[in-house]
This record gives C-alpha cells, structure tokens and sequence, in this order.
C-alpha cells in the first residue's frame, strides 16, 4: 500500500514540477509524503494546517489533473494533516476531488475601515470601493540613511534593504527583529516600509503598535465591526507590527491576527514583526503562532560595539551641527554601551549644559555631566564578562567553557554562565546559547532550571551560586 502510494505520488510530482516553477515546487511540495492509498484514494501528509489551506487556495487544480493523470477520473484525495507539536491528527482533512469542501475565501465587497491614528479622528473610517489609501503611520525620520550600520545589526539591516526591493517575494517573510530595547528595531521597521513606498509607491504599507493593535480589535469587536477589521488588514501590501510580544495572554487577539497572517502570507504579502524576544522565548502564545513567526528570517540587533557608537555619535553630531573633539567623542563612545537611545541621551545631556552654561564642550564638562550615569552603571555585566568571571572562578579555560565535553565540572561551570547571563543581561535564550557554545535556546532553558534545582539541594554548589552572585552584584 505505502509504496503505491509512494509511486503514484513521484508521478504525480514529476507533472507537478513540470508545470509550475522550482521555487514553488520546492517550497510547497517536497515537504509532502504519501502515506496510503486504498481504492483510489491517496492520502498525502502535509505539515500542517496552513499547507493544506494554501494548496486549496493555489494548487488544487493542478493537482486535480495529476491525480486524475495517473489513476482515473474518480481519484480523490486526502489530507492528513500534522499537528504544529508533530503529533498527527486522529481526524484528517479530506477534500474529494474535484470539488473542494474547503470554503473559499472571498473579497467582500463592503466598505473597508482606513486607518487614522494621529488625531482625533475615528481609526475606522469608511473609504467606499476603491484603492485603500492610508496614512502608513511611518515617521519619516527613521530612514535607511540615518540607520547605522555595524556588526550587531548588519544581517537584520541587509535583510530588511532586501525586502524594501521585492516585499512579499524573499524568503524573509515574515522578517522577526527582536533585541533589547533602545537597540533600533522599531527605526529599522519604519525605514523599511519607508524604503518601500519609495521605490514602489503603490504599495500599501501600514505599520502598527501590537499594543494599538489589541486596542482597534477590541473596540471593533463592541461594535460588531469585527469582519471589517479583519478585512482592512488583509488588503495591506507590507504590514509592520512593533511589539508583537504583547498578544502573549490575548487569546481573541491570537485567534485573528493568526488568520490576518495566513491571508497575508498566503498572498505574497510581506509581514514584519519587532519584539523584545526572539519568537521561542515568547510565552503564553498559541504555538502555532509561534511557528509562524519563525518562517522566514528571526534576527537579533545586539549592542552596538565601540566603532559602531562612535559612528552614531559623528552622524548626530553632523545633524545637530556641532563640533566634538576626538577625546570628547571617544570618551562618551567607550563609557555608553547599554543602547543607542542612552548614547544619543547622553550627547543631548552635554549639549544642553553647554549651552544653558554657555561652556564650551570640552572633556571635563562631558565627565562631569555624564558621571551620575556612568556611576550608576559603573560595570557592563556581557556575558563575555560572565563567562571569563565562571572560568576563573572554576580554573576552566573558555574554550574548555564552549567545548561539547559532558564532564561535570566544566557542564556545571557552563549551566552557572548560562543561568547568570539569563539573570545579568538583556540577551534572549537563544543568544546565551549562541555565544556559550552554539547551543539552542533549550539548552539554556534546562541548564537554568538544573541550576534552581542544585541551589536548592546541594549545599557545595548553593556557595558557588552565592559566591559568583557577590562577585557580580559587587560590579552593578
């Protein structure tokens, strides 16, 4: 029976391939495997619910005459559908062919919502039958020309310069930015959509708080608009969502922006999304809307290093059309690191007591001015800090550290690096992981909790818990 199904299936695609393109072959159907075929009924298996709803919407047709091709006029299909954990499900998607059961989704012809935040003015406003013109809610001081690039956020910034040229047509959709905040993650979605409208001006662009979000939801719901909502967000070309992190708890909220996604992405359209966590160590979301958000391309913006600092600071000097002396600039460049926001802050401390004083700027003025903040922060605790602190404190060398040996002292030493850069720092799990070794978000996870659990147990490691603890406290 399976290799039956296995054969016809081969046959089915080698006609599948030869009529649509590579790109989309690849994509939607190489991940699918036959699984049984009885009286003409070949059941396939797609990943998830998602795959089959796309293929009715796209592909159903074409698979209808590759059926019919290889075993008749009565053939039909099934779906067997897995589950977003990897757990098939008991009740499969059937769709006899040639009719689908699978409702299709319509354009309804109604009078769809425009968006208008600034004001006074209702965000829902009817336009009538016609191209959705919107205000994009994109402040136009965030561009690409002022977004300095460095290592902590080239990968993110070239992705997002890739999707300015064909939004909806990479394999960065949807685009998952995540960091800390002040880090330039909401400037980098604004210049993107900003970089969109200007090369290709007809597309809808919007972007919108997930905060602003759940509240337009929640006032459509009252006033049973709710159909209306949906349908405005499924018509924007490039939507841009800031905060996403916050629909963890909103259930309702979940439910429909799951199916916004779907139509969007289903349509070609580009979704980008910004968040204070990578998409794993979001909690109290629906799973399946987490496997969504990880799709196309999840990218963390990390502290700028020193060259980057500097060059923030030279390109707001040159806007503000002053002038700073070397030492001036490498003073504030190497004592500033938690975030741009707080490097700019500084800058428009110094300016401002320069001015109001009528002092000239110079490197006494920037210490004096920035010494409560930089006392107050005294120690930048990174995990390189940490890792050279658990290192010396166990006599094992770095490389020991990030080695893949399973000895337990050096296991042990790696599981209290992990937990107290999860504890000192801003970094997400899968960045701990990443910069200890290459390991995954999971493995951080479980060495924190193995860590909680000896604390409590064990008397010889609860002091070496509380001996790393001061030695780090003592340096905040």
């Amino acid at each position: 029976m399976l290799n039956s199904a296995i054969s016809i299936w081969e046959a089915c695609l080698q006609y599948i391939k030869d009529n649509i393109s590579e790109k989309s072959y690849f994509t939607w159907f190489q991940p699918i495997k036959a699984v049984k075929l009885q009286d003409k009924i070949l059941t396939i298996q797609v990943p998830s619910k998602f795959y089959y709803e796309y293929l009715e919407e796209n592909y159903i047709k074409i698979i209808k005459s590759a059926l019919t091709k290889n075993l008749g006029k009565d053939a039909k299909l099934v779906y067997s559908i897995m589950m977003e954990k990897n757990q098939q499900s008991e009740n499969s998607f059937t769709v006899n062919i040639p009719s689908s059961q699978k409702a299709q989704i319509k354009v309804q012809e109604v009078e769809a919502p425009l968006f208008i935040e600034r004001g006074v003015k209702n965000p829902f406003i009817i336009p009538g039958l016609q191209k959705l013109k919107i205000d994009s809610q994109l402040n136009t001081n965030y561009t690409f020309d002022n977004f300095i690039e460095g290592d902590s956020n080239r990968l993110a910034r070239s992705a997002g310069k890739q999707i300015a040229k064909r939004p909806g047509g990479t394999s960065f959709n949807p685009l998952f930015i995540y960091s800390s905040v002040g880090l330039g993650k909401t400037h980098l979605a604004h210049a993107i959509g900003l970089e969109v409208k200007r090369i290709q001006a007809e597309k809808t662009v919007l972007y919108v708080s997930m905060e602003k979000f759940c509240q337009q939801f929640q006032e459509a719901t009252k006033s049973n608009n709710r159909n209306d909502f949906i349908h405005f967000y499924q018509m924007i070309d490039v939507l841009i969502v800031d905060d996403i992190h916050f629909i963890s708890g909103k259930k309702g909220t979940q439910e429909v922006f799951f199916h916004i996604f779907n139509h969007l992405h289903q349509n070609g359209k580009q979704i980008i999304l910004t968040s204070d966590k990578s998409p794993v160590d979001i909690q109290d979301v629906e799973q399946r809307l987490i496997s969504r958000f990880k799709w196309g391309l999840s990218t963390e913006i990390q502290s700028p290093d020193y060259t980057t600092r500097l060059a923030i600071l030279q390109q707001k000097m040159e806007f503000d059309g002053i002038a700073l002396s070397e030492e001036v600039l490498d003073y504030i460049a190497k004592n500033i690191k938690t975030n741009i926001r707080e490097l700019e802050g500084s800058l428009n401390s110094i300016i401002a007591q320069a001015t109001f004083n009528k002092k000239e700027i110079t490197l006494e003025l920037v210490e004096k001015t920035l010494s409560n903040l930089i006392t107050n922060s005294k120690k930048d605790i990174t995990i390189e800090y940490i890792q050279n602190l658990v290192c010396d404190y166990f006599k094992v060398s770095i490389d020991a550290l990030q080695s893949k040996t399973r000895k337990r002292d050096i296991v042990q030493a790696r599981q209290l690096a992990m937990y107290f850069a999860k504890k000192y720092t801003n970094a997400s799990l899968s960045s701990i992981g990443i910069q200890i070794g290459k390991r995954d978000h999971a493995t951080v996870l479980h060495a924190c909790k193995t860590v909680d659990n000896l604390f409590e147990t064990d008397k010889l490691f609860k002091s070496y818990v509380d001996d790393l603890n001061k030695k780090l406290t003592s340096d905040i």
